[in-house]
């Protein structure tokens, strides 16, 4: 894998096609019976309508990249092969939430989900409720997770203005700062009292990172990127 790169817009144009997924076609029956096996493992597991996207162009201060629909079943099995269509890629948006003191609020992903034990900020693989005519609402998807994660809405933080997009081989994460004016350990006891109301959270744990000795192996590679070169940039 090639280290991340990370670039800094104020500008995303991202519009739905109607582009229809070779992988998901051609090995349809090997996709839905590994499907069928994450469904015995975790039977909360839904096969919904998920968006992924391609040619993804960074250009000036924006990026543009085209979405097309797939279902979950085919992204699941893309994701756990190894993503061995390269031309495709997962392009998400992501609230970093910030508390007032610095430290940056992370969730754990439940025992229930697909990415257990998984820390990272609010975010989703982009679905149809993120659609507005054909432009893809990242910002909008930002929101929406943030409150169905965490509980905390637009009157709950600050939101910046513009986006910092960390680059994988197989993913673009586009994430934006949250800035609360609670102080971290109050805005963590905020947000697990909201998921102890919460009849089947997503997250099971909330954990804060001030600083890169807080990175653990479960975070991945484009959380620990951003968050090292936030911390860089509060060094200099």
């Amino acid at each position: 894998m090639t280290a991340p790169a990370i670039h800094r817009i104020a500008r995303l144009d991202l519009v739905r096609g109607h582009w229809r997924w070779p992988f998901a076609e051609q090995r349809r029956a090997k996709i839905d019976a590994h499907f069928a096996v994450k469904r015995i493992e975790k039977p909360a597991m839904f096969n919904g309508r998920v968006l992924l996207a391609r040619n993804p162009l960074f250009t000036g201060e924006g990026l543009s990249a085209e979405y097309f629909e797939t279902d979950f079943a085919s992204f699941l099995a893309w994701r756990d092969w190894g993503f061995p269509d390269r031309a495709v890629f997962n392009g998400f948006g992501m609230g970093a939430l910030r508390s007032s003191d610095g430290a940056f609020v992370l969730g754990e992903m439940g025992a229930h989900t697909a990415n257990a034990g998984r820390i990272y900020f609010a975010a989703g693989t982009p679905d149809l409720n993120d659609l507005r005519g054909h432009t893809v609402d990242i910002a909008g998807s930002v929101v929406r997770e943030v409150e169905e994660e965490l509980g905390l809405t637009t009157h709950d933080y600050r939101i910046a203005e513009d986006w910092c997009c960390v680059v994988t081989d197989h993913s673009i994460a586009m994430m934006r700062v949250l800035t609360s004016d609670l102080p971290g350990d109050a805005l963590r006891d905020k947000i697990k009292a909201n998921l102890a109301a919460q009849a089947e959270p997503e997250l099971g744990d909330i954990h804060l990172v001030r600083g890169p000795a807080d990175f653990t192996s479960t975070m991945p590679v484009f959380v620990t990127a951003f968050l090292a070169a936030q911390f860089g940039d509060a060094a200099q």
